[in-house]
């Protein structure tokens, strides 16, 4: 019986990543996964939780819940930062002990993020993918310090073939983005931004790989703005090459 998974694509991957989207389920069928696309769902609340709406956030928890509470399988995202909300944050919102709480744990305990459940769940790290090019590897901050994701990234772009990975100078250090983070404090975010654009300059790759959309808007911002050759790419796009 095939892998069964139900795509948490997230906002920001929807509205401005949507080509990601789509290669997420060509890698994941290439590798004989099922896929399924929960049509109701909805933002899971991490913008209200982080600017401290937790009333707000509940209702929309309430709302992601209800709808992959119903499914089957895994639950697969192209974000570490919403995943993150999901396995830790959501559990901040119910009381303990409450029906709500124990469905946000048990959701929570089949959610992943894209590469830990390639490499973690799966066991895969060759994905047929052949993507001949220099890259480098920004570590997100939410894949990172909230889930743990250290190494699957990395031992999925080292598996690719004709793939060349060179470190990059302050790998884990935050891009300035942060959700909101860079609406209140630009200026921070920008200089943290600029930082990070320098490193990515000097490590001499053709692409900076990360696997958070709210990474790539800013890195991307960043590099088109110093008028960069540099390609920002989600670990995904890389991930479905063949050519």
């Amino acid at each position: 019986m095939p892998i069964q998974a139900q795509l948490f694509i997230t906002c920001l991957a929807e509205q401005f990543f949507s080509p990601v989207l789509k290669d997420m389920v060509t890698v994941l069928e290439r590798l004989g996964v099922q896929c399924e696309f929960p049509e109701a769902q909805t933002c899971c609340g991490q913008p209200f939780f982080n600017s401290g709406f937790h009333d707000r956030t509940r209702g929309l928890a309430r709302q992601w819940l209800n709808v992959f509470g119903q499914t089957e399988g895994y639950i697969v995202s192209p974000s570490g930062s919403c995943v993150d909300m999901i396995r830790h944050h959501y559990l901040e919102l119910f009381p303990a002990g409450s029906a709500e709480h124990a469905l946000a744990q048990s959701v929570a305990a089949r959610t992943f993020e894209f590469a830990q459940f390639l490499v973690d769940e799966m066991k895969v790290v060759e994905v047929g993918a052949r993507f001949p090019h220099t890259v480098t590897y920004h570590a997100s901050c939410h894949l990172l310090r909230g889930l743990g994701g250290r190494d699957q990234p990395k031992q999925l772009l080292q598996a690719v073939k004709g793939l060349k990975l060179v470190p990059l100078d302050q790998e884990e250090t935050c891009c300035g983005f942060g959700g909101v983070f860079s609406v209140l404090y630009p200026e921070v975010s920008r200089a943290m931004m600029e930082t990070k654009i320098k490193h990515i300059e000097a490590s001499g790759a053709e692409a900076v790989v990360a696997c958070d959309a709210g990474c790539l808007m800013n890195i991307g911002g960043g590099l088109r703005k110093a008028n960069s050759p540099i390609k920002a790419m989600h670990l995904i796009e890389v991930l479905a090459q063949q050519a």
